[in-house]
Order: structure tokens, then C-alpha cells, then sequence
């Protein structure tokens, strides 16, 4: 809801301030179409370019980040730490039993209890992944620890790449803005036997190229690039919150104070109460017995 307001802002903003002052939108108008042929077809064309067709369509993907925000939601990070637990609670209660649950994830009664998260694919994996290096009796957390820093370091480079594209999209704009608007003054020259006022709305309208690129670059494009890196970093927290807590019990701290590590590592904004986890793990521990 927040991207869409801003955007109307920005348009509004800039339209809006330009008429008040005496401008008029017509020559605007009138040469916008071309304008964004030429901007928009080679700021397309240049995307594709320098992307494999992976990153386009992870872009194309991200998009929906701006309007959408992050996808883990309080919610989420409680549900989480209560499947962490659970998981960690029954590791060390029977070895033996939490294997059929990190070999069959789609099939564990207790991971089909957090649906969104056992949705994810990677944060399954990290969970699953770290839980069997633990009953593979790993002497050496640190090693584990620097393992799932590199894992998740790399899946944050790869979330990342959308940014980068279009943040490298937003720098070339007002390039291809200037590029617009020189094609416009060729075009202008080429007709300078005419009179004033036909060449005052010659020039105007090739100046529309230059506003046009950088309008898109810093209004439009960048924004949206800003928003991605953003969103993803944001996200990122989730999979860190998993290291945290599976590193805690590699340590051999009880399951409640892993619990309490990967909480107090939760953004603050995520971050569910000690009250109200408490009374969450109380309801797990209680549909367990």
C-alpha cells in the first residue's frame, strides 16, 4: 500500500508543481511517447543484456516486494522459534525420532504445523540440514556455525541480484534521457528553417527525453531497487534467527535458552514478547505430552 502511495506522490508531486508554476502538460504529452519508445525500449533492451534470463525473471518476481513488503511477518518468527523448539525438545529426548522428521519434512507432523514455513524450501533445508550435522555428533560448533554463515551468505547474494539490475538500470536512465533528448536536437537542427515557436516546441520536446530518464531513474526505478534490497535484507533475519537458535544447541544450552538467543536476535519489529512466547512453547510442550 506504501509503494502505491509513494508512487502517486512522486507523480503528483512533480506533475502537479510543474503546472501550478505555469507549465503545461502538452508538449509533455505530446512527446511522451516517442520519448518512452526510445528510453524505455533501450533501458529494456540494455536490461536484458546484461542479465541471464534467471535474473530477469527473479526480478520480474521481486517486483511484487515493493507493494508486498517482506514476506515473514511477526507471525512467523513466534512460529519459528516454537518449531525450533519443538524440534530441539525432541532431539534431545530421542535422537532416534527426530530423524524421520528431517528426512521427511513434508511428512512430519510436526513441521505440517507451520505451513508457511515449511513452504519454504531453503529454510526447511537449513533446519533439516543443521539438525542432521548435530546427530552426526559434530565436535566443533564453530565449524557448523561458519558452514551455515557461507549458506546463508551466499543465498543472500543470489536474493540480492534483482537489486543490482535494477539499481545498474537506474543509473543508465538519465543516460538514455540525454541520448533521447540529443536524437531531439538532430531533429530540431534538421528543421531550423522554421519559425520560433515551431522550434521552441521542438526543443521542448526533446528535452522531455532528459526529465523522462531521469524522472524514471530517481522517482521511479531507484525507489524500487531501494525497496527491493530492503525487503531482502529484511528476510534475511529469518534464516540468520535458524543459525542462531541450532548453533545455541550445538552448544548444548537447554532447548528454552536456544529459544531465548534466536528472540533476542529477532528484529525488533518481529520480535515476540517473552510473555507471549512463553505462553506459545507452554502450548506446544502441552500438545506434545
Amino acid at each position: 500500500m506504501l509503494g502505491i502511495i509513494g508512487i502517486a506522490v512522486v507523480f503528483i508531486m512533480v506533475l502537479g508543481g510543474y503546472v501550478l508554476a505555469g507549465g503545461s502538460l502538452g508538449p509533455i504529452m505530446k512527446a511522451l511517447p516517442f520519448e518512452m519508445i526510445i528510453i524505455g525500449g533501450s533501458g529494456v533492451g540494455a536490461f536484458l543484456v546484461s542479465n541471464d534470463g534467471s535474473v530477469v525473471k527473479h526480478t520480474l518476481k521481486d517486483l511484487g516486494k515493493v507493494f508486498k513488503g517482506p514476506k515473514w511477518k511477526p507471525d512467523d518468527y513466534k512460529d519459528l522459534l516454537c518449531l525450533l523448539f519443538e524440534l530441539i525438545r525432541l532431539a534431545r529426548k530421542n535422537p532416534v525420532a527426530i530423524e524421520e522428521h528431517i528426512e521427511n519434512p513434508d511428512e512430519s507432523d510436526i513441521f505440517q504445523k507451520y505451513p508457511r514455513i515449511t513452504a519454504d524450501k531453503e529454510a526447511i533445508n537449513l533446519i533439516a540440514d543443521t539438525m542432521r550435522s548435530a546427530s552426526m555428533n559434530y565436535d566443533d560448533p564453530h565449524q557448523v556455525e561458519e558452514v551455515l554463515e557461507k549458506r546463508i551468505e551466499a543465498n543472500f547474494h543470489h536474493a540480492m541480484h534483482p537489486n543490482h539490475a535494477l539499481q545498474s538500470l537506474a543509473d543508465a536512465l538519465p543516460a538514455l534521457g540525454i541520448v533521447a533528448a540529443v536524437l531531439g536536437v538532430i531533429k530540431t537542427m534538421g528543421s531550423i528553417d522554421q519559425p520560433p515557436e515551431v522550434l521552441g516546441g521542438m526543443i521542448g520536446g526533446a528535452l522531455v527525453g532528459t526529465f523522462l530518464g531521469v524522472f524514471l531513474a530517481y522517482g521511479l526505478v531507484g525507489p524500487f531497487a531501494a525497496k527491493i534490497k530492503g525487503v531482502v535484507e529484511d528476510e534475511a533475519h529469518f534464516y540468520q534467527l535458524i543459525r542462531e537458535v541450532l548453533i545455541a544447541n550445538l552448544h548444548n544450552h537447554s532447548p528454552n535458552i536456544c529459544i531465548e538467543v534466536g528472540r533476542q536476535n529477532t528484529p525488533g519489529h518481529n520480535r515476540p514478547q517473552f510473555a507471549e512466547l512463553e505462553e506459545a512453547l507452554a502450548e506446544v510442550k502441552k500438545e506434545a505430552a
